[in-house]
């Protein structure tokens, strides 16, 4: 009678397995192990809404959609294109992204800084001119902002879509306002502290985002032709049109993305709590996707 709790079980722990390691990397259960387990006081406490946004599986939305928010940003998309490596090692550039991630929403007070101190240095030495002529830094903190408010956005969108327990308002401005921490120690000036604020520094941006070329040829990429295993592009797909349909119509027609009118409540949203609710369950739930 136990053949079967006994193969999901199992089926379950490969799946959870094979996902971590690919967000992880090798050093996957090392750092799990540093940034849980090393004792010390850390940045947010136990109950704060960002260690509930952090560590749902509605992040796989999230973050993907934020990537292509960041993209119509022509400086900031210049940098990614000719500095990030996202292109010659997307899995890195994603195990780097999630360990910043994991160690800065958990991890000690010391060990959030020192990584925050590791990305500025990184930033220090990154120049160059866009395809337009148009120098940037990525120092600079307005694009330094402008990556943190695409982020916070995108994340917090995902998980008021298809988190297993979205914030209360009050909550979404906690969540905000938490993020204005890792962004003050990334180099942010003055980051928004609310969702009130969120939205209207997201506005102010809107004049200076423009759909490149660059930034739809990397739509394109991320969407279509990405470095991930031909039987698991149906599941990806379901993750990446939601991920669009998290975007603002604005933002779409800047990327030249159809939208789906009411297909994307009815059709994609159900179709996108599928997939993160089997990520989800593939993980064990919100403590495990924490540890990626």
């Amino acid at each position: 009678m136990a053949v079967l709790p006994n193969a999901l079980e199992a089926l379950r722990r490969r799946a959870g397995g094979l996902l971590f390691e690919r967000v992880a990397g090798p050093e996957g259960p090392r750092n799990r192990d540093a940034i849980h387990h090393t004792p010390g006081p850390r940045w947010f406490p136990p109950d704060s809404p960002v260690r509930r946004v952090h560590g749902d599986s509605a992040m796989f939305v999230g973050g993907l959609s934020a990537l292509l928010l960041q993209s119509l940003q022509p400086q900031a998309m210049a940098a990614v294109a000719a500095h990030s490596g996202f292109r010659g090692d997307p899995w890195g550039r994603l195990q780097r992204t999630s360990t910043f991630l994991a160690t800065t929403t958990y991890g000690t007070a010391d060990s959030a800084q020192a990584a925050c101190e590791r990305v500025r240095a990184v930033h220090a030495r990154i120049r160059g001119v866009t395809d337009e002529g148009v120098p940037y830094r990525a120092s600079d903190p307005h694009l330094l902002e402008w990556v943190h408010i695409a982020e916070t956005h995108s994340f917090l969108q995902a998980h008021q879509t298809f988190g297993a327990h979205p914030l209360t308002d009050d909550e979404c401005s906690r969540y905000v306002a938490e993020m204005a921490r890792i962004a003050e120690a990334l180099g942010v000036t003055s980051p928004p502290r609310s969702a009130e604020a969120l939205r209207a520094r997201l506005e102010t941006y809107r004049a200076e985002l423009r759909g490149t070329p660059q930034a739809r040829e990397t739509t394109r990429y991320l969407l279509l032709r990405p470095p991930i295993p031909v039987f698991a592009m149906p599941f990806y797909g379901a993750l990446a049109a939601n991920a669009v349909a998290l975007l603002p119509r604005w933002a779409t027609g800047e990327l030249g993305l159809p939208r789906w009118g009411p297909g994307e409540r009815w059709v994609l949203q159900p179709v996108g709590r599928a997939a993160t609710g089997l990520i989800g369950w593939a993980m064990r739930g919100p403590e495990d996707v924490q540890r990626a």
